[in-house]
């Protein structure tokens, strides 16, 4: 993750192609020790392909993805009210722990 938090970083800051050498100066200038065998696996992989394009493919990937999607909005809303009286619930016990003495009677 680091190696490409770093890569995305310099992409971000205007480098369409950082090297491995530029990996390495960002990470090395915050005190990480680089594996070169690790960075130059991402570096090989990336080579070639727009970080913009392998993002949307991501992404649309996740939304496909079980489980990834989001909840009918009629099943949604019967959880939130569940779980909002199971709140309530739990607020009246409470009330209760304290058997009518406050923390500093």
């Amino acid at each position: 993750m680091k190696y490409l938090a770093a890569y995305l970083l310099l992409v971000n800051a205007g480098k369409t192609a950082p090297s491995a050498a530029d990996v390495t100066s960002v990470l090395s200038s915050v005190g990480i020790e680089v594996e070169s065998d690790k960075l130059d696996k991402l570096i090989s992989e990336l080579e070639g392909k727009s970080v913009e394009e392998l993002i949307a493919e991501g992404t649309e990937k996740m939304a496909s993805a079980p489980g990834a999607a989001a909840a009918p909005a009629s099943g949604a809303g019967a959880s939130t009210e569940s779980a909002a009286a199971e709140e309530v619930e739990e607020e009246k016990e409470e009330s209760d722990d304290d058997m009518g003495f406050g923390l500093f009677d």
